[in-house]
């Protein structure tokens, strides 16, 4: 939007002024300067607006915006006199204004250093962060223009503004003069109002992805009349898991008599459903998203999970697309996931939202997940699955153009269904931010991260964003010290996912490895040492060990005071008839839960070699969608390289590698 030839030609429009934001209840908002075309929007909003807000704003009654003022308010330098507004379908729905003055409160220019500031909220938007948003970004903006102090005069009755000054954690003074509040800010940030703004930013990020995993309505646009397809698919999903919303079918090619598929309202569009609709799965060809976009905005949809693919993935051309995409939605203050994304699960009883091309819903679980590919979503739905894992919540952002990793890590901070955060990541976008948010999130739960082949500072296709391009060691160390676990593979991650939601915490570092082949015994004990663990030498059963045998020493091992953590190695054992056994998986898991079960809460790690049925025993036992009132079990196969145990202070079998694969 560029400036009129009536504002000053030497400040130009400040475009980097501009900026979405989430607000407090998961919505999306853009802020961006005022010019001389707002004229119009200025005077509808201020229209809506009540009486009671236009009185605390001008001290008076003041029903409407003479000519005067509307110039006034639209016309700004930029510099000692700044407009900027909050816009929602590019209607206004907040504004801000801030006018440099001297030491007399006279009208001003630099070099004084204090301005006076003013907000106006609609007040069908109170409530939502607006006026907080408005708030830390005209700080920023006076900070660029050389003011160091906002000053303010508020009515003692207009509490709600009183609030949004007295918690923004600046430095402030306060004085009553002449009945009125006269409130003054420095601007110098400090780490108040570094963690206010952060607070903010986390509730706010939380509560959007909490918005699209939790809706109380769906409409799949895409749904064809014949089975199969991407959106019929979706809404056979969408059912299968019982879905405790409501679910609507969209297509406008249905027939103006069909009024239900698979057994839900069937609609042409999203205009024609009576009721509020929280989020749309569009699964129509690149070139109709944009109406069906304009449908879900203009009808109130909150959120939106893009399947459709022919975007970023396929070059310049769909970068373009893609970054309209999300000017659009986010115009509409609506949150996307995709596009080329694969969908979203939510498995909690009070939702049971499968809206993914999953064909099976996982069990409820206490395992958050999230990935940028749908290959590797598949593969860790699918790995989860076999292992007996169940999921609280499942992301497959596809091209990340809007919700990222880093939502998705302020949502699993707070969400009390999620002990454990998985994420593949083909890049991290914003270092620095990643790391603040990781190492929040590590210090109240376990956060495991497979990083993709993408380069370490790049993007996935068409997301843009600022990047530091830094070498992948570096990534290492700094997810180190967040406290994030980092494995190399796909199935590492299921192993360690299954470990920190399913086992006891260990007390210390001190391993005890046993089992009936000394080769896997030695190969686990250098592996412990490498990560920084404490084995003890391994105690090897002989390949003549029976079930029974494990067990006892199993039980033995838990009850040793100087080990925290046990690694169980196994191979097939000698029978009877001196033949091995290779298929009783099960007598040799009953003999292991039998001793877990009666000692000590530790973590038991089981590494195995061509035992058929253990790892299913094992994972049926020790399944996360089940409570977890005792110790239980973790089988895996071992790699080709060792079986060794992986992470800081846990007891983790690995699985046979599979790369994360370059994209």
């Amino acid at each position: 939007m560029e400036p009129t030839p009536e504002q000053s030609p030497h400040h130009a429009y400040p475009d980097h002024w501009e900026a979405d934001v989430v607000l407090r209840d998961g919505g999306t908002a853009r802020i961006r300067p005022i010019t001389t075309d707002d004229a119009e929007r200025l005077v509808s909003f201020y229209e809506q607006v009540s009486d009671e807000s236009k009185y605390y704003r001008f001290f008076a009654p003041y029903p409407r915006l003479s000519d005067r003022d509307v110039h006034r308010f639209t016309h700004h330098d930029y510099v000692d006199r700044v407009g900027l507004a909050v816009t929602i379908g590019g209607e206004f729905i907040g504004t801000v204004r801030y006018d440099r003055i001297n030491e007399q409160g006279r009208p001003a220019s630099a070099p004084a250093d204090e301005a006076e500031v003013a907000f106006l909220v609609q007040d069908a938007h109170q409530g939502r962060g607006v006026a907080s948003a408005l708030l830390e970004h005209i700080a920023a903006v006076a900070r660029e223009r050389g003011i160091r102090r906002f000053a303010a005069e508020v009515l003692p009755a207009n509490n709600k503004m009183i609030k949004v000054f007295r918690h923004a954690g600046y430095t402030q003074q306060r004085s009553f003069e002449d009945g009125s509040v006269h409130l003054t800010l420095d601007l110098e940030p400090t780490e108040k109002s570094l963690a206010v703004q952060r607070g903010r930013e986390q509730r706010a990020e939380a509560r959007s992805v909490q918005r699209l995993l939790a809706p109380g309505s769906v409409a799949v646009i895409g749904a064809g009349r014949t089975p199969g397809g991407v959106g019929r698919t979706v809404l056979r999903n969408l059912l299968a898991a019982g879905f405790t919303g409501r679910a609507y079918a969209v297509n406008r090619a249905f027939d103006e008599d069909l009024t239900t598929l698979d057994g839900v309202p069937a609609h042409r569009s999203v205009g024609e459903i009576d009721e509020q609709v929280d989020l749309a799965v569009i699964a129509v060809p690149a070139h109709r998203v944009p109406e069906a976009v304009a449908d879900c905005g203009e009808h109130g949809v909150q959120g939106l999970v893009v399947l459709s693919a022919g975007y970023a993935e396929r070059g310049s051309a769909g970068r373009e697309l893609q970054r309209e995409l999300v000017r659009q939605a986010r115009s509409y203050g609506m949150r996307i996931i995709g596009p080329n994304a694969f969908g979203i699960i939510n498995t909690a009883d009070s939702v049971r939202l499968n809206a993914s091309l999953a064909p099976e819903s996982p069990a409820r679980g206490r395992i958050g997940l999230f990935t940028q590919s749908g290959a590797i979503g598949i593969a860790l739905l699918s790995g989860l699955h076999r292992r007996g894992a169940g999921l609280s919540s499942f992301i497959s952002a596809g091209n990340r153009a809007d919700v990222s990793g880093n939502d998705f890590l302020q949502y699993s901070f707070e969400d009390q269904d999620t002990d454990v955060a998985l994420l593949y990541l083909e890049s991290l976008g914003n270092p620095r931010k990643f790391t603040r948010l990781a190492r929040r999130t590590a210090a109240v739960k376990p956060v495991v991260v497979v990083k993709g082949a993408r380069h370490s500072g790049s993007n996935p296709p068409g997301h843009a964003v600022p990047v530091s391009r830094i070498p992948d060691t570096t990534v290492s160390a700094l997810m180190r010290q967040a406290g994030v676990i980092r494995v190399d593979t796909v199935t590492e991650m299921v192993d360690a996912g299954l470990l920190l939601a399913d086992q006891p915490l260990p007390a210390g570092p001190r391993v005890a490895i046993l089992g009936n082949s000394e080769s896997l015994g030695l190969l686990t004990y250098d592996a412990c040492l490498a990560e920084g663990l404490r084995p003890r030498p391994p105690r090897d059963l002989t390949t003549a060990a029976s079930p029974q045998d494990f067990r006892d020493a199993l039980t033995e091992a838990l009850a040793d005071g100087t080990c925290d953590a046990v690694i169980v190695t196994a191979i097939p054992w000698v029978g009877e008839n001196g033949e091995a056994e290779t298929g009783d998986g099960e007598v040799l898991a009953a003999a292991l839960r039998g001793a877990a079960a009666g000692g000590p809460a530790k973590p038991v790690a089981v590494v195995h070699v061509e035992i058929g049925g253990l790892a299913e025993a094992l994972a049926a036992a020790s399944s996360t969608a089940a409570p977890r009132t005792r110790p239980t079990t973790l089988a895996a196969q071992p790699s080709a390289a060792s079986g060794a145990p992986t992470g800081p202070g846990a007891a983790a079998a690995q699985t046979p590698d599979t790369p994360a694969p370059p994209t």
